[in-house]
C-alpha cells in the first residue's frame, strides 16, 4: 500500500510541478468539461504539446476524458489532490511545531536577556 501511495504521489507532484498543467487544471476549475480544443485556446503552445501535457494529467489521475463523437471533453478531477494535501499537512504540522518551539526559545532567551540586564543595573 505505501509503495502504490508512494507512486501516486510521485505522478500528482511531477504532474503539478509544470505551470502549463497548473494552468490547465485552474481553467478546468473555473470551466467544467471542456473539450480539448477549447481548453488549449489560450495557451501558446502546440495542441500536440497540450495533448502531451493531459496525458501527464490524467496519468496522475488529476483528469478525465470522455470522447463524444470526435470531441474528447476534459474535467477536473481533484481527488488525488487531497492525497498530496494530507502529505503537506504531515510536513506543515511537522514545521509549525519546530517553529513554535523555536519562537518559545527566543522569548526564553529574550526574558533571560532582560533579566541579565536589570540585575546589572
Amino acid at each position: 500500500m505505501v509503495k502504490y501511495q508512494e507512486a501516486e504521489l510521485n505522478d500528482i507532484f511531477a504532474a503539478l510541478a509544470d505551470p502549463t498543467r497548473r494552468a490547465l487544471l485552474a481553467r478546468l476549475e473555473t470551466e467544467e468539461n471542456l473539450s480539448v480544443s477549447e481548453l488549449a485556446r489560450p495557451f501558446h503552445v502546440s495542441l500536440p504539446a497540450v495533448m502531451k501535457h493531459l496525458d501527464v494529467l490524467s496519468d496522475a489521475g488529476l483528469i478525465a476524458r470522455q470522447k463524444t463523437g470526435r470531441t474528447v471533453n476534459v474535467r477536473l478531477n481533484a481527488e488525488p489532490m487531497e492525497h498530496a494535501m494530507e502529505w503537506l499537512a504531515r510536513y506543515q504540522r511537522f514545521w509549525s511545531h519546530k517553529l513554535d518551539q523555536l519562537a518559545a526559545f527566543l522569548e526564553q532567551e529574550d526574558d533571560d536577556a532582560t533579566k541579565t540586564e536589570k540585575k546589572q543595573d
